[in-house]
C-alpha cells in the first residue's frame, strides 16, 4: 500500500475536530446566607517570607490607584478565572458585597490576612487559612461586569441600565465556535493573579466566600503560564511564544490609546477597560503529530526563537510578504488591530468523549474599545486562521472592568451610587 492510500486511511484532523468535546462541567458553587462582614476584615501579622530572594514588600503590587491591578501589571504565573452570577434582587447586598470585597483584596494583596485569633473556636475561622505562610507573591485582583448585571430578560436589575458601557454586549459567535453557556457569560468576573498558585487559590476561594447568599459561581477556571529563566516571553501548549505582539505596558500615552477608557462613556469606566475572554480549547494530540514546517507556517514564527519569517530575533518586525497569509500571525496582524493580550494555559483532565488530554488558552485580553480592536481581529481570523484547524472556542465573555478605587472607596462605588 502507498504512502498516500495510507494518508487517506488515517483521520484527517479536520474529521477529528467535528468530534472535538466540550470541556468538563462548569462549577457550581450554591451559597446562601450572607451576615454583617465589615467587622471581619482586621489585618492579622503579615505572611512570613519565601526564600525567593525578594521580601515580602517586593512581591506587593499596591491594589489602589487610578487603575485596576492585574491588567498591565507584570504577567503573573497563575490565575483563578471566575465568573459569578448575582441571585439577589437587592442593590444593598450587591453594594454590601463590593465594600466587602474591597476590604478583603486590599488585605491579601498587601500580604495581610483576616483576623488571625478566632476568639470563638465554636465559629468558623474567618480566614480559611492555607496561605498564612506565604508571602504575597505579586496578587491581583481585577473586577468587571457583563451585559447580564445591568439588564436580564428586559429588566433592569438594579436600576442601573442607564449606567451599562456601550460597548458590553455578547461577542458575537464565530463558526468555529462550540460555545457551553456554562463556560461563558456571568455577571461578576474576578480574575485572580499571583506566582504562587496556592496564593491565588486562597484569595478566589475567600472571595466567593464573602459571596454566599449574592452571588453563586458560574465557571471557574485556572491557569498558568510560566516565562524562561532569563526572563523570555512565555510559550502556550503548543510551544511558541505568546504576547510577543503586546505593546510596551509602561507606556502610559501607548495604554491610553489602546487599553483604557477616557471618554465617551459612563463616568465610572474613565480609567477602566473591556476585558475578553476566550476559553479555547486545544488539540494537541493532532498538533504533536504534526510536522516542524507545518506548525510553523500555521503561527508565522520560527518555533524556537519566535522571530517570524525572514527576520532573526522574536521582536523583528513582521513582513507580511514572507509568511503564509493565512498564518496566524499574518491574520491578526493584517487587521492593524492592537489589543493587551494576557493568556494564560490551562488543563482540566482527559476528554471523556475522546480520551484526548483536554487542555487550552484562557485567552485573556484588554482594550478600550471591543467593537473597534477585538472584534474585528476575532472575525479575521475565524475566517482565515490556520490555527482553526487545531483549536476550538467553548467559551467567550466580554466584561466592562471599572477603574481603580482610592483609599477610603470601593470598587465600582462610582457605578453602584449612581
Amino acid at each position: 500500500m502507498s504512502d498516500e492510500q495510507n494518508k487517506e486511511k488515517q483521520i484527517h484532523r479536520r474529521d477529528v475536530l467535528k468530534w472535538g468535546a466540550v470541556a468538563g462541567a462548569a462549577v457550581a458553587v450554591g451559597a446562601s446566607g450572607l451576615g454583617g462582614l465589615a467587622p471581619l476584615f482586621k489585618p492579622a501579622a503579615t505572611a512570613s517570607k519565601k526564600s525567593e530572594g525578594k521580601s515580602d514588600n517586593e512581591q506587593i503590587v499596591p491594589f489602589y490607584g487610578k487603575h485596576q491591578a492585574g491588567i498591565t501589571t507584570a504577567h503573573q504565573t497563575y490565575v483563578y478565572f471566575a465568573a459569578l452570577d448575582v441571585k439577589s434582587s437587592n442593590k444593598a447586598d450587591v453594594i454590601s458585597l463590593f465594600r466587602n470585597w474591597t476590604s478583603l483584596t486590599q488585605l491579601l494583596t498587601s500580604g495581610s490576612a483576616l483576623s488571625g485569633e478566632q476568639k470563638n473556636k465554636y465559629m468558623p475561622p474567618q480566614d480559611t487559612g492555607e496561605s498564612q505562610d506565604l508571602a504575597p507573591a505579586n496578587l491581583t485582583v481585577t473586577f468587571g461586569f457583563g451585559a447580564g448585571f445591568f439588564e436580564k430578560d428586559g429588566k433592569d436589575r438594579f436600576g442601573l441600565k442607564d449606567k451599562k458601557p456601550k460597548h458590553l454586549a455578547e461577542i458575537p459567535p464565530m463558526p468555529n465556535d462550540k460555545l457551553d453557556q456554562k463556560q461563558g457569560g456571568g455577571d461578576i468576573v474576578i480574575q485572580v493573579c499571583a506566582d504562587n498558585e496556592q496564593t491565588a487559590f486562597h484569595a478566589v476561594r475567600n472571595l466567593i466566600k464573602q459571596a454566599v447568599g449574592v452571588c453563586e459561581v458560574r465557571f471557574l477556571n485556572k491557569g498558568f503560564l510560566s516565562g524562561g529563566k532569563n526572563g523570555e516571553t512565555p510559550r502556550n501548549l503548543f510551544g511558541f511564544k505568546d504576547g510577543t505582539g503586546n505593546q510596551s505596558t509602561k507606556d502610559e500615552n501607548l495604554m491610553n490609546s489602546i487599553v483604557w477608557v477616557q471618554s465617551g462613556e459612563p463616568d465610572w469606566m474613565t480609567g477602566g477597560t473591556y476585558m475578553a475572554f476566550r476559553k479555547i480549547k486545544m488539540f494537541l494530540e493532532i498538533w504533536d503529530r504534526s510536522s516542524l514546517k507545518e506548525q510553523e507556517d500555521t503561527f508565522g514564527r520560527v518555533k524556537s526563537s519566535g522571530a517570524p519569517f525572514g527576520q532573526k530575533k522574536e521582536t523583528d518586525p513582521v513582513k507580511l510578504n514572507q509568511i503564509p497569509a493565512d498564518s496566524h500571525v499574518s491574520v491578526a496582524k493584517s487587521t492593524g488591530r492592537q489589543i493587551l493580550r494576557r493568556a494564560f494555559s490551562y488543563t482540566d483532565g482527559i476528554d471523556p468523549k475522546t480520551g484526548y488530554v483536554d487542555a487550552g488558552l484562557l485567552f485573556i485580553s484588554f482594550q478600550k474599545d471591543p467593537d473597534r480592536q477585538f472584534v474585528p481581529m476575532l472575525k479575521a481570523l475565524a475566517a482565515k486562521d490556520a490555527l482553526n484547524e487545531y483549536t476550538q472556542t467553548i467559551g467567550s465573555s466580554l466584561f466592562a472592568c471599572p477603574g481603580g478605587c482610592k483609599k477610603g472607596e470601593y470598587i465600582a462605588q462610582k457605578l453602584l451610587e449612581s
